[in-house]
């Protein structure tokens, strides 16, 4: 499975990312692996979407990372 997921940060923004590990992916998050997230520990995992298909995978998280996909988050998940 490929995973779209989402994380709040200490400076409670959002992170928006994709793996196909999750798990694994959230405690490299929280070790400071990422530098995206590095400076914004700790993070907590806030909701997933799961992807039989990588590619479908990326095009969400490409979509929720637009103006729109922002719009779609904030009215059903955040």
């Amino acid at each position: 499975m490929h995973y779209v997921y989402l994380l709040i940060c200490s400076d409670k923004k959002t992170y928006i990312g994709c793996t196909d590990d999750l798990k694994e992916r959230v405690a490299r998050h929280n070790k400071g692996n990422i530098s995206a997230t590095k400076s914004r520990l700790p993070v907590i995992l806030i909701g997933y979407f799961a992807f039989k298909n990588r590619y479908t995978a990326f095009k969400f998280e490409k979509y929720l990372k637009s103006g729109s996909g922002r719009a779609f988050l904030r009215r059903h998940l955040i």
